[in-house]
Formats: C-alpha cells, structure tokens, sequence
C-alpha cells in the first residue's frame, strides 16, 4: 500500500469521526434549544384555551370539557329552564351572582354572555370541597324528583347534597357557599365556543 492511499485512508477516518462527533455535539445543543420551544410546567398549569363545537348540542344535553386541570359543563337549556330561572331566585344564596366568580358578561339572571342565551358555561366543580356535581336538568330522572318542590332541575352534588340551579347558582342552605364558576369565554362563531380567553385576554 502506498503512502497516498495510507494518507487518503487516514483522511478519511479522521473526517467521519469528526462529522460524527460534530452531530453528537448539534444534539446536545439542539435538544435543550428545541425544548425551550415547549411550553414550561407553569405554562400548562396555566392552562390553553379550550375550542368547542356546540352545534350538535340538543336541549337539555351537557358536554363537559377540561380547561386548566377541571370540568367544564357546557349546557343547553331550553325556554322552559330560562323562565324556570326567575322562579326560583327566592330559593338562591346568591341569585344576582354578587359573590361569586364569573366574568362581568355573565352576572345576570342566566349567567350568560349573551343575555336569554340558551348556553351555560361553568366549571363544574362544586365550591364546597371540589367534587363533581350531577346534571339533573328536569324532573323525569327518578332520582331528581326527591331534590324537593323547589326543584326545577340544575346541578346537584352526591358529595354533600349541595344543589345548583341550571346558571349554577347555589341553593340557599347548603354547605356549598358560592355559585359554580364561570371561566372566561367567547363565541369564534355561532357553533364555536373559545373556553378561557375572551376580549380581555383573561
């Protein structure tokens, strides 16, 4: 073997190893870099706002949907529940959502961003401990018709037996104190809900 071919081997030896040290050495750089790209743990925790398609939603069905970690109930009532409201604010610890957590679009009667909407939107947590409250939105569940005279469907919680009518406002008397939460939200369109982002960027 002569000289040239030894140096030409050599040659190539030396820059295989160093195109394989060289692309060890990008992945060490590149990996931290792209994972700056991803959202941090704080972020998450944050939580992204959430699309939802409502337009196969019928009267009285309920989808639940996660936003930040909890239940999001998303409800259709019908017109018999938005009169069925008014009837039932004398029974409410808090029927004018004074106390309670929602954005200022949502404190009225139906606890909606659009006034007589037949939407709610509330995080279905009960504010007592954190469980899940059931959807009970009429009076033909056999289990809805022990909640009492008063009752005209809504949000009833096995943990504690809190009840919440179909805005989510609590009954007066139970160990629950607040009305559910509303999260911030928007409509991208007539079927399409953004769930925790509205004008102000909340």
């Amino acid at each position: 073997m002569s000289a040239e071919e030894v140096n030409d081997n050599k040659r190539r030896f030396l820059v295989a190893s160093t195109s394989a040290v060289g692309a060890v050495g990008a992945g060490f750089v590149a990996v931290p870099f792209i994972k700056s790209w991803m959202p941090s743990a704080k972020a998450k925790a944050a939580g992204a706002a959430v699309k939802v398609d409502i337009s196969k939603l019928e009267e009285g069905q309920m989808v639940t949907v996660e936003w930040r970690g909890k239940p999001v109930f998303i409800v259709k009532r019908n017109q018999k529940n938005l009169d069925d409201l008014e009837k039932q604010t004398s029974f409410l610890a808090d029927s004018d959502s004074q106390d309670s957590s929602q954005p200022a679009y949502c404190a009225n009667n139906v606890r909606a961003r659009k006034e007589q909407s037949s939407i709610a939107i509330m995080e279905g947590v009960c504010t007592h401990l954190g469980c899940a409250p059931k959807h009970l939105p009429d009076l033909n569940n056999s289990f809805a018709g022990s909640l009492g005279d008063d009752w005209l469907g809504g949000f009833f919680c096995p943990c504690h037996g809190s009840k919440y009518d179909l805005s989510g406002r609590v009954y007066s008397g139970m160990p629950a104190p607040l009305n559910l939460p509303i999260p911030p939200y928007k409509y991208l369109s007539e079927s399409l809900v953004l769930i925790g982002e509205d004008e102000e960027k909340a």
